[in-house]
């Protein structure tokens, strides 16, 4: 299911995945943002933990984004937070319009992650996450490692902060990570710009700097430097 707001008054359109066991209001505060910097937005909200990646590319995903083509933008962009980035990887490899855009992903397990891998047979996780879950982890049969390298314009933003109820899954991995993403795990071969802040993976999309950075990725092809972390 997905919505079109604003159409009469914008030229360009950003297509909003949310993530693993969420829905698009998750994406609520983002798709404000970006209706206010003049976008239409189109909301997609999908049964993440009812079919896999590939049945939620080809009966959800494909479907939006040809309707906001059928709309007739100049451009079309996509927002995503967490698996709805490799879901968009995996769309626009079969079907990416002359008009497609730039993509900014939040917190993306773009190399796969560790916790899915750990978890994906443990019967919670299979109940909570589903089959697309199980398809989320680091092995080389997983989803991700299938993924090539981007030739597209991709922003991606991560958080190094964890929510206090991801303590366990943070223990999980060695370095820097938001407490379901490592902050490795979320770079992919070919992207533009990549940039870390200090939110946690369930939050990073409410965050008012990330908009910030998310607006400006959408209309520069990079992030700002300001509010970048030092080292960056």
């Amino acid at each position: 299911m997905y919505r079109i707001d604003g159409v009469r008054n914008a030229s360009e359109c950003v297509l909003l995945l949310h993530g693993l066991a969420r829905t698009g209001k998750s994406m609520k505060q983002m798709e404000h943002a970006l209706a206010l910097a003049g976008y239409a937005t189109c909301v997609l909200s999908y049964p993440s933990r009812k079919k896999t990646l590939q049945s939620l590319v080809a009966q959800n995903f494909s479907p939006a984004l040809q309707g906001c083509v059928r709309a007739g933008f100049k451009k079309i962009h996509c927002v995503t937070h967490s698996m709805g980035g490799i879901i968009v990887r995996m769309g626009l490899v079969e079907y990416r319009p002359d008009n497609f855009g730039r993509v900014v992903m939040l917190s993306p397990p773009n190399q796969g992650s560790i916790v899915a891998e750990k978890l994906k047979n443990w019967w919670l996780f299979k109940l909570v996450n589903g089959r697309a879950g199980q398809q989320l982890g680091i092995s080389k049969d997983a989803v991700p490692a299938r993924l090539g390298a981007v030739d597209y314009e991709i922003g991606v933003i991560t958080g190094n902060r964890h929510a206090f109820f991801d303590c366990w899954f943070s223990s999980f991995f060695s370095g820097e990570n938001d407490g379901k993403v490592a902050v490795a795990e979320a770079r992919v071969d070919g992207m533009a710009d990549f940039l870390v802040v200090p939110e946690a993976h369930p939050f990073i999309m409410n965050s008012p700097m990330v908009a910030r950075q998310t607006i400006h990725f959408l209309q520069q092809g990079h992030f700002s430097p300001r509010g970048r972390l030092p080292g960056q």
